[in-house]
């Protein structure tokens, strides 16, 4: 390709993650979003558990029993000339690190908000990362055909909880069984609310914000309450400035109902128009890579395993962060200093794949991978080795004890322990006296993910003996002497045979320190 070529290519990428608290409508709005992108037929919710039709992005079998989002997905259409990389991420706290690595790997975030709650806890947490990295954030605030809060307190939660200006683009006439539509400030037309988006009607309005054509609608009293909120906005409110909004200072804020498909295009067609394209990425050693860069590179952000359960596979999901990737390609792997050749190369249409013939920065890519890669490798083609800056990683909090419940199945139990705890939702610890499997994790969901999976993926049924909170600390190996160890701090290896102590509480920690003051305890490696 063409280095004009591969700029139009790289300028038509749109690549954002989905965050929300659990249960804000993250996934559903996903849904509505592909309906458009053309590549599902019919929206399947969350809610429909009885007609057997799931969000196509949950496909994990716990994740359509329980109706809640553990994984990331990634998904990608075309719409309006722009080629956009959907990555759907879990709302639940237990699986934060999955959410914090993939928005490591987008450009853009949309922040789901349930407009009757507001903001919530993992919102905020998430906003915060998306802050840190100054990506920008576009705010649609859900659920509007349920009774909520007044969009006033809603907009003012914003700006004094998250500490980011909000611009309306759009207000609602109404709530719930009362909802009639949407005064749409910024394409100067009012939509009107139906339960179904057949027949869908907007209604112009003139330059002075009034409805261009006589209804009955300017005598609803819902009507004039919006009319009079967005006069009040426009003269006292914050102006729209695209600036702000590309370095995450400002967030334009939509209202609508992703169950009810209202206001969804209208935010879908805006986003565009602001969504920024395929940036700069750094590098760990403080150089830049451009996306427009003649040499392909990218990183690899997550690991699932098993997303086709009748093929036992194995996918890296990889950001490519400049050049063109071609099928079949020599690539180099900056961890191992390994050449690799990738052959065998999906993408990912709603709840089906296809083979990727070539990609350009921006997409993600997913890697047919037999063992080959970890969380955070970089790949590269080029004389100059890549390493991208390192991506986030949790101490666990919560352990347990993990082993067979059949001795038979050996072979099962090591193989699933081995590819679960590599996509990195849970760590794998062994005991230094007995060998002993430890997981740890941030949350408790995350064991019950495991232990499902385990079953239902690898036919291991595994027995899990909680061990409770630990305080996990790392010691020299040249420190270290395995009679320091005690019921209170329990000597075990990581992954990569480094030792470390599991500290029953703080007061054990402190007696520690006090016991061997020259030894130098670290919170990760």
């Amino acid at each position: 390709m063409s280095e004009k070529n591969l700029a139009t290519a790289v300028d038509k990428r749109r690549t954002f993650a989905i965050i929300s608290h659990p249960d804000a409508g993250k996934t559903t709005i996903t849904e509505q979003l592909l309906l458009f992108g053309g590549v599902v037929r019919e929206a399947g919710t969350v809610k429909a558990r009885k007609s057997g039709n799931f969000a196509k992005s949950d496909w994990m079998e716990i994740e359509q029993k329980r109706g809640i989002s553990v994984t990331s997905s990634v998904m990608q259409f075309d719409y309006q000339g722009k080629r956009i990389n959907i990555l759907d991420t879990p709302g639940h706290e237990d699986f934060s690190e999955d959410t914090y690595r993939t928005l490591m790997a987008v450009d853009s975030a949309v922040m789901v908000i349930d407009s009757a709650k507001g903001i919530e806890p993992q919102t905020k947490k998430l906003f915060q990362i998306c802050k840190m990295r100054g990506i920008p954030i576009f705010t649609f605030m859900n659920k509007l055909d349920r009774d909520g809060r007044d969009p006033l307190d809603l907009i003012a939660e914003l700006e004094d909880v998250l500490g980011i200006e909000g611009y309306p683009m759009n207000w609602p006439i109404g709530m719930g069984k009362e909802l009639k539509g949407l005064y749409d400030r910024y394409h100067q037309r009012v939509a009107l609310f139906r339960k179904d988006d057949q027949g869908r009607r907007y209604l112009p309005l003139n330059d002075d914000g009034d409805l261009a054509e006589p209804n009955a609608l300017e005598q609803d009293d819902w009507y004039t309450d919006a009319r009079e909120n967005m006069a009040m906005i426009e003269e006292a409110g914050n102006p729209f400035d695209a600036d702000k909004i590309a370095s995450g200072d400002q967030t334009p804020v939509f209202f609508g109902s992703a169950l009810a498909n209202f206001g969804v295009q209208t935010f879908l067609e805006t986003y565009l128009e602001y969504a920024p394209k395929p940036a700069v990425h750094h590098t760990a050693n403080d150089g830049d890579v451009a996306p427009t860069d003649e040499d392909f590179s990218g990183f690899v952000f997550k690991i699932q395993a098993n997303m086709n359960p009748h093929h036992r596979d194995r996918i890296a999901f990889v950001r490519i962060c400049s050049g063109e990737f071609e099928r079949g390609m020599d690539v180099m792997q900056t961890r191992t200093g390994k050449k690799l050749r990738l052959s065998n190369v999906t993408e990912f249409m709603a709840d089906t794949r296809e083979n990727v013939e070539t990609a350009v920065a921006g997409d993600i890519i997913g890697l047919y991978d037999t063992g080959n890669f970890q969380i955070g490798d970089a790949i590269y083609t080029g004389k100059h080795a890549v390493e991208f800056e390192k991506l986030p990683q949790f101490t666990p909090e919560l352990f347990v004890r993990v082993s067979t419940k059949n001795v038979m199945k050996q072979k099962s139990f090591h193989k699933g322990i081995e590819q679960l705890v590599q996509e990195g939702a849970v760590q794998l610890y062994t005991a230094y006296s007995t060998g002993d499997y430890i997981l740890g994790a941030v949350g408790q969901l995350q064991f019950e993910v495991f232990q499902f999976r385990m079953k239902n993926e690898y036919n291991s049924d595994v027995i899990m003996e909680p061990m409770g909170k630990k305080t996990a600390r790392w010691i020299n190996p040249d420190q270290l002497d395995e009679r320091m160890s005690s019921s209170r701090n329990l000597l075990v290896k990581d992954r990569q045979g480094e030792p470390l102590f599991l500290f029953e509480n703080q007061f054990a920690e402190r007696w520690f320190k006090d016991k061997y003051p020259d030894v130098e305890l670290t919170a990760k490696l």
